[in-house]
């Protein structure tokens, strides 16, 4: 369990592809009967909260939050050493500042692409903290074949990005028109369990204190869909696993803060803009009698799903036809 907050916190740190230009980022606000997918999250709050997070301090608390983020890709970087294979460039969607990128070695790729909405978080970190070739592109991950040709990619990875895209099921599907042919897309995103401590404390206090609730942490995809969401998007030979990240904090207060300087704050459609401070701290006594530790931390669980799909392709293995088998299964048992 990592120790999350400025106060104790020990963060968890690990030591050419075919792009047309950027169009500039559209900053309008949305439109809630513009035509499309239903907007869940308001895409232009969410790239300005994630620009003033790389801009605070000059950068220094988005830096000292990136332990989840981190700890991740270094989970996800083992599943992609898993895959026996040397890629000449690997596209990262949602890339923030490079926590999987970074890790990336010459033995696993000469070029990283970098794709984030967020143009601060984007050019956080010097060229000098990567091992491999960097290639930064400004772009918003809803609308990847606006940039990136179909066919393209021999690789395309997304670390704690995708749960804040409106059309979950219409990037997946971008992300499989981009790649080529038994080309492989590699995520993780949170889990629909995510921050189920703070979620219930706040709806309890809310409850209490209002007489009702509001959405304070976003909606996230359930891992019993994932696998089903792939499938329609036209992935194959899926793999879908489930972890946990559990961060200890002092209360909180300290959890609220870190969230924030994460970028991680609400962003959906039509989320009040503030909340009461009796109702917060009644929150943070309820966080603190239903999850204490006895030492008086609180535990954040953040539940990662892991996802691996190919594109299909003539030279991947298929199953027999049925009743081609020359094994009775009996004489197995």
């Amino acid at each position: 369990m990592f120790s999350g907050s400025a106060a104790f916190r020990q963060a968890v740190r690990w030591p050419a592809p075919r792009i047309r230009p950027y169009a500039s980022l559209s900053s309008s606000p949305i439109n809630p009967g513009s035509v499309g997918p239903y907007q869940v999250f308001d895409r232009h709050a969410k790239r300005l909260q994630k620009d003033r997070c790389a801009l605070r301090d000059g950068g220094a608390r988005s830096r000292t939050v990136d332990y989840v983020r981190d700890e991740v890709a270094d989970r996800m970087i083992e599943r992609l050493l898993d895959i026996k294979r040397k890629f000449n460039t690997i596209l990262d969607v949602g890339s923030g500042p490079g926590h999987f990128s970074k890790l990336l070695e010459p033995d696993t790729t000469q070029k990283v692409v970098m794709l984030e909405s967020s143009e601060e978080l984007l050019h956080r970190d010097p060229d000098t903290e990567f091992e491999v070739e960097v290639e930064r592109i400004h772009a918003d991950e809803e609308n990847l074949l606006g940039v990136v040709e179909r066919n393209s990619q021999e690789a395309v990875v997304s670390c704690l990005s995708l749960h804040w895209v409106n059309d979950l099921p219409g990037v997946l599907v971008q992300i499989k028109e981009i790649l080529q042919p038994d080309g492989v897309f590699l995520g993780a995103l949170f889990g629909g369990d995510t921050l189920f401590e703070l979620r219930t404390a706040l709806q309890l206090a809310e409850m209490e204190r209002e007489g009702g609730i509001s959405p304070h942490i976003s909606p996230m995809t359930d891992s019993r869909d994932m696998s089903n969401l792939l499938g329609r998007a036209g992935f194959t030979l899926l793999t879908v696993d489930v972890d946990e990240v559990k961060v200890a904090y002092p209360s909180m207060w300290e959890l609220m803060e870190d969230l924030r300087d994460m970028g991680e704050s609400n962003a959906v459609v039509g989320r009040r803009n503030y909340i009461h401070r009796d109702t917060l701290a009644a929150a943070s006594a309820i966080y603190k009698e239903l999850h204490g530790h006895e030492d008086g931390s609180v535990p954040a669980t953040f539940q990662i799903i892991y996802v691996i799909g190919w594109k299909p392709s003539p030279k991947q293995p298929k199953p027999l036809e049925r009743g081609a088998g020359k094994t009775n299964l009996k004489e197995v048992l």
